[in-house]
C-alpha cells in the first residue's frame, strides 16, 4: 500500500468505516495483526527503519508498525534511525524527537529483559502513525570457561576453553587436589565437582582421590544463562606406590638381631633347642603392597623350624603397587641341644656338704648325728631342660629337684645319687654319703659332787674309785653327778637317776655311826656300754 492508497482510504466517508473495521478486525483474527492496518496510526508511514546492532525481524515494510530485535547479550544500547517518507513530518524516537535519518541510542536493560522502542510520527495535518520496535537484549549463551588448574598436577593437555577433556598425573602420595575453575561468563552457573552460582566469576574444591595407583574423574558443568551447558572433565591419575617396605617385623619367640629396621633386611633370630616353630609376623608399610614368601600376604604365619642346632631361612617379600619388590630374611637359628649336665646347686638338711658345693666337683660326704633318721636333698639344674633322676628327680622344664631320703640305722652310710642327663645326651652322676654316726660309746661323767666331806682323790672323769670322809654327825650323804654325754643313762642301786636327755642325776645314801658305806653310781652310754664310779664314805665314830 503506497502513500496515494493510504489518502485514499482517509477519503472513505463515515458510513464505510463500519465495513472496514470489521474487514480490519477480520485481518487481526487470521494473525495478520503486523500488517499495517487502514487506521489513524498507518496515516503518517516510515520510509525506512533500522536498528543496529541486532536481528530486525520481520523485513521493514512501511505498512508494518511493530518489529522485534534480538540483540547480542553484550550490547548494552542499540541505535535506532528511521527516516519519514514525507520530509515535512515530525518524528520522535523512545520519546525524544530526531530528525530523519539521525541516530539515536537507546540504553537496553540487562541480558534477557525487553524494551518497547516507540517511534512516533505526526503529519503537518495533526495525523499520527506509532512504530514500535520491541528489543530482547539476549541471555548469554558462553558456557565456557576461561581457566581451569590442578593442584598438586598439571593439566594435559594445557588449557583452552574449547578443549573438554584432560587428564592429570600426581604424586602417589597425593591423597586430594585442589581445581580452581574461572568462568568465561561470570553469570554463567558452575556445578558437578566444583559450584559456583551465577555473579561468582571463579570457585574452587578440594577433591579426595582414589588410592594409589587408581584415577579419578572429575566433572565440572558449566551452564550459561541461556541454559546451553558444556562439561569439562579431568581424569587424575595417582601414580601406583613404589613403597615395599615392611613397617614392622617380629619373631616369636626370639629376639631379631639386628633390630628391626625398614631398610635392613637380614636379621637373625637364636631360638633354644626346644623350640619347633616360630610365629612371624610382618606389617606392610603400604597396604596396597603385596606380602609373599614364607609369609602370606595377611602377614603372619607359623614357620616349622628344621632340627636342633640347624637354622631355617624365612623370606619375605614385598611387592609395591608399582611392580619394584624387595626380600627380608631372617635366618632362625635353633640351638644344638645343651650339653650342661651341671647342677647350679645342692643342699642337704639336716647336714653340711663337704666339700662346700661346687657345680664341678661330683662326690661329697654329710654327717649327721645317731638320731637323724632321715635327710632332706634339694638340687637345682643348671639347664631346665636337663633330666634329674635317681634319688631325686626334675622332668624336663623343672628347675628343681626334692626329695626325702630315709636313713640307714646308726653307725651307717646311706648313699644319694643324682644323675643329670643333658639334652644332648651327656650325663653326669653327684653322690652324697649321708654318714649317721653311731651310737656314743661316752660312759663318762663330767663332774661329780657330795654333801658333805670331799672326793678323794679329786674329781676327774677318767677315776672310777673315790673316798669320803665325814664327821660323826653326819648321817647321810647325797652325791650329784653330771653325765659327760646327756644321752647316757645314769643308774644307783638298781634305779636310774638320770634317764637320757637329762644330763643330771642325785642319790642320797644313810650312813651308819663307825662304818664304811659304798655308793655305786653306774653310767651306761647311748651304745651300751657301761662304766661304774665308786665311792666309800667312812662316818667317823666319835
Amino acid at each position: 500500500m503506497n502513500g496515494s492508497t493510504i489518502r485514499h482510504v482517509l477519503t472513505i466517508t463515515e458510513p464505510y468505516w463500519a465495513a472496514v473495521l470489521i474487514v480490519t478486525i477480520g485481518l487481526g483474527a487470521y494473525g495478520c495483526q503486523d500488517s499495517v492496518s487502514i487506521s489513524n496510526e498507518t496515516q503518517v508511514p516510515l520510509s525506512s527503519l533500522t536498528v543496529t546492532p541486532g536481528t530486525f525481524q520481520p523485513t521493514f515494510s512501511s505498512n508494518t508498525t511493530n518489529y522485534q530485535v534480538e540483540a547480542p547479550t553484550a550490547v548494552a544500547s542499540v541505535t535506532v534511525t528511521a527516516a519519514p517518507q514525507d520530509s515535512t513530518t515530525t518524528m520522535t524516537i523512545n520519546g525524544a524527537s530526531t530528525a530523519a535519518g539521525q541516530a539515536r541510542s537507546i540504553p537496553l536493560g540487562p541480558p534477557g529483559a525487553t524494551i518497547a522502542i516507540p517511534i512516533v510520527l505526526s503529519s503537518q495535518t495533526g495525523s499520527e502513525s506509532t512504530y514500535t520496535v520491541t528489543v530482547t537484549r539476549l541471555l548469554s549463551s558462553d558456557n565456557n570457561l576461561s581457566a581451569l588448574t590442578v593442584t598438586s598436577g598439571s593439566l594435559s593437555p594445557a588449557f583452552a576453553s574449547d578443549r573438554l577433556t584432560y587428564t592429570a598425573d600426581v604424586a602417589t602420595n597425593v591423597a586430594s587436589v585442589t581445581v580452581s575453575a574461572t568462568k568465561s561468563d561470570p553469570d554463567a552457573v558452575l556445578s558437578g565437582a566444583v559450584n559456583a552460582a551465577a555473579g561468582s566469576p571463579t570457585a574452587q574444591a578440594t577433591i579426595a582421590l582414589n588410592g594409589p595407583g587408581t584415577s579419578k574423574t572429575i566433572s565440572i558443568t558449566v551452564t550459561a544463562p541461556n541454559g546451553d551447558s558444556k562439561t569439562y572433565s579431568i581424569t587424575v591419575e595417582r601414580a601406583a606406590s613404589g613403597n615395599n617396605n615392611l613397617s614392622a617385623l617380629s619373631v616369636t619367640p626370639g629376639t631379631l638381631a639386628p633390630r628391626f629396621s625398614a631398610g635392613t633386611l637380614t636379621y637373625t633370630v637364636d631360638v633354644a633347642p626346644n623350640v619347633t616353630s616360630v610365629t612371624v609376623t610382618a606389617t606392610k608399610a603400604d597396604p596396597n603392597a603385596v606380602i609373599s614368601g614364607d609369609v602370606p600376604n595377611e602377614g603372619r604365619a607359623t614357620i616349622p623350624l628344621d632340627g636342633p642346632g640347624t637354622t631355617t631361612q624365612v623370606r619375605i617379600m614385598v611387592t609395591a603397587q608399582n611392580g619394584n619388590s624387595k626380600t627380608y630374611r631372617i635366618d632362625v637359628q635353633r640351638a644344638a641341644p645343651s650339653s650342661d649336665n651341671n647342677l647350679s646347686a645342692l643342699t642337704v638338711t639336716p647336714g653340711t656338704l663337704v666339700p662346700d658345693f661346687a657345680r664341678s666337683t661330683t662326690i661329697y660326704t654329710v654327717d649327721v648325728t645317731t638320731e637323724v633318721t632321715e635327710v632332706r636333698v634339694a638340687a637345682t639344674k643348671s639347664d631346665p631342660e636337663t633330666v634329674m633322676s635317681g634319688s631325686v628327680t626334675a622332668g624336663t622344664g623343672t628347675a628343681t629337684g626334692q626329695a626325702t631320703i630315709p636313713l640307714g640305722g646308726p653307725g651307717t652310710t646311706t648313699q644319694v645319687s643324682i644323675t643329670m642327663v643333658a639334652p644332648n645326651g651327656n650325663a653326669k652322676t653327684y653322690t652324697i654319703s649321708v654318714n649317721r654316726a653311731a651310737p656314743s660309746s661316752d660312759n663318762n661323767l663330767s663332774a661329780m659332787t657330795v654333801s658333805a666331806g670331799s672326793l678323794d682323790p679329786a674329781f676327774a672323769a677318767a677315776i672310777p674309785n673315790y673316798a669320803v670322809s665325814v664327821a660323826s654327825g653326819v648321817d647321810s650323804l647325797t652325791v650329784s653327778a653330771t653325765k659327760s654325754d646327756p644321752d647316757a643313762v645314769m643308774s644307783a642301786f638298781g634305779s636310774v637317776i638320770a634317764a637320757a636327755g637329762t644330763p643330771t642325776g642325785n642319790v642320797t645314801v644313810p650312813l651308819g655311826l663307825g662304818t664304811i658305806t659304798p655308793i655305786a653310781i653306774t653310767v651306761t652310754a647311748p651304745n651300751g656300754v657301761s662304766k661304774t664310779y665308786t665311792l666309800a664314805v667312812f662316818r667317823a665314830f666319835r
